[in-house]
C-alpha cells in the first residue's frame, strides 16, 4: 500500500491525513515557509478505472500473477448495470469500465490502480496525501518578502 494513502489502511484514518498535512504545513511555517495547498476530490473515480491498465498494474508493480489475476479479471469483467425509474427498467448495458466501490475489494483495487499518483505528484516537486480519491497536493517555499532583494 502506498505510505501517503490513509483508506484501507490499519490504523489509518480521515484524521490520520488531516494530521499529516497540518504537520508538513507547521513545520514548513517553523522554517519561515509558505505552503500552497490544494484539495482534490475526484468525482466517479470508482466508475473511470480502465480494467486493462489495473490489470497491468497488478502484475507490473504488485507482482500478482496467475489465478490471483485471472480471478480479478473474472471479478471485473463481464458485468451489466440496469436502472429502474418510476417503474420502468432500463435496458441492460455492459460496463466496460469501473469497479464496484460497494464491494469489499473495490476501494482496495482503487488504491493500487491509483498508487502510481505519487510517483508523478513527486515528480513535480509537490508533496501528497490522500485518503481514497480525496487528494491533498501541496508545496513549500520560502517566503519572499517584497522590500528584500
Amino acid at each position: 500500500m502506498p505510505k501517503l494513502q490513509s483508506a484501507c489502511r490499519k490504523h489509518h484514518s480521515t484524521e490520520t491525513a488531516v494530521l499529516r498535512v497540518l504537520s508538513d504545513i507547521l513545520t514548513a511555517m517553523d522554517n519561515q515557509q509558505v505552503t500552497l495547498l490544494a484539495l482534490l476530490d475526484l468525482s466517479a473515480v470508482f466508475d473511470c478505472v480502465d480494467h486493462d491498465i489495473l490489470l497491468s498494474r497488478l502484475q507490473s508493480s504488485f507482482g500478482l500473477g496467475g489465478i490471483t489475476v485471472t480471478w480479478i479479471r473474472s471479478l471485473l469483467t463481464h458485468r451489466s448495470q440496469r436502472v429502474l425509474f418510476n417503474g420502468s427498467l432500463s435496458i441492460e448495458i455492459m460496463l466496460l469500465f469501473g469497479i464496484s466501490q460497494g464491494s469489499v475489494l473495490g476501494p482496495l483495487l482503487f488504491l493500487l490502480y491509483a498508487a502510481q499518483i505519487f510517483d508523478t505528484i513527486a515528480s513535480f516537486g509537490l508533496s501528497g496525501y490522500t485518503y481514497a480519491d480525496d487528494s491533498q497536493l501541496y508545496i513549500s517555499s520560502a517566503c519572499q518578502h517584497p522590500n528584500r532583494r
